[in-house]
């Protein structure tokens, strides 16, 4: 039989329950085990250089890193013991579900996923890109051979290849969730459902402090790239589309489409976007009606334009001060050509 003094004992000791490590804490044990895999790296790349030269070391400095990792893990979180930064924060890894030591087939794949699966993007990913920049511009140059408006899709891909390819902003999702929640450092935590523990007892009243505001500030951040990268790819629309419009002027060609005609008041569409002629754009000058704007017949209208010839001229659009020079000097007045 049990002793009343430890029935009694027993509720206490089961009703306390070890919070869950907070991310100030997971993060000094990260940077703890990665201060003793640069250390354990050092090591391995001497013994290295003595045995086959320097030139090998530098050659195979990723699969040397690749190797320290998993050397270090497989002798602590593979076989359930903890690691150095881990001991150093008092804190355990458990199951998030309920909070017992990971089964090894969890171990193995957060190791995997930690440390191979990086590796094997890094090594991967310039042939991806390498062959999908090629398909992209193949099609581009077939596509090229009929008229196209606008910024096509592939084009768009094209030009935002390393960014689309690129695991960065899968982990910068993940590190602000972390900061805001506290939990899931990795992604391959998430993945296999893997928490710290803190295992110091806390006194009462005592609270733990995370990192929120950081979570926020990276949201904000991501957010404001968005938008950024948003307005540089309509920027660039714009942009094709204006010199899709100064092609097919160029193709009509002659001086009828530069300077007179309705061919300049034509509004071309393009994904949504109204886009205003060629000399609007560059000018700044807004749509006139069908009417001139100045009528010269009036000698009261523009009275420092001298000449009947150069009165006669009806345009819609105010000719710049260096043309008027010219054609006052090739058509002077009827005062002028007397003296």
């Amino acid at each position: 039989m049990t002793s009343p003094s430890s029935t009694s004992a027993s509720p206490s000791a089961n009703a306390y329950r070890y919070p869950f490590a907070t991310s100030p804490d997971i993060i000094r044990s990260n940077q703890k085990d990665a201060f003793s895999t640069s250390t354990l790296t050092t090591d391995l790349s001497a013994i290295l250089r003595r045995l086959y030269g320097q030139r090998f070391t530098q050659t195979h400095t990723s699969e040397l890193s690749t190797f320290s990792e998993l050397l270090y893990l497989g002798l602590t979180t593979f076989i359930g013991n903890r690691t150095l930064g881990e001991e150093y924060c008092d804190i355990i890894q458990v199951q998030a579900e309920d909070g017992r030591q990971p089964a090894i087939g969890r171990r193995s794949g957060y190791i995997l996923g930690v440390v191979v699966l990086p590796y094997i993007l890094t090594k991967a990913l310039p042939r991806i890109r390498a062959k999908a920049r090629l398909k992209l511009e193949a099609r581009l140059h077939e596509r090229a051979k009929t008229p196209q408006t606008g910024m096509s899709m592939e084009k768009y891909i094209l030009d935002n290849l390393g960014i689309i390819t690129s695991p960065s902003p899968v982990y910068a999702l993940t590190l602000a969730i972390f900061y805001y929640t506290g939990s899931y450092y990795h992604l391959s935590k998430r993945v296999f459902g893997l928490r710290y523990i803190f295992t110091k007892r806390l006194p009462e009243g005592e609270q733990r402090v995370g990192y929120e505001v950081l979570g926020v500030l990276l949201v904000m951040q991501m957010i404001l790239q968005g938008w950024m990268h948003v307005r540089e790819t309509l920027s660039s629309m714009k942009a094709e589309a204006l010199d899709d419009e100064k092609g097919r002027l160029a193709l009509k060609g002659g001086d009828q489409q530069m300077f007179g005609g309705d061919t300049l008041q034509e509004k071309k569409t393009v994904e949504g976007f109204v886009l205003k002629s060629r000399i609007e754009l560059t000018t700044n000058t807004p749509d006139l009606d069908d009417e001139p704007r100045f009528d010269l017949k009036d000698r009261t209208t523009m009275g420092w334009i001298m000449g009947k010839q150069l009165r006669k001229w009806k345009s819609q659009n105010v000719l710049s001060a260096g043309r008027l020079f010219y054609l006052n000097m090739c058509y002077p007045s009827e005062d002028e050509a007397s003296d």
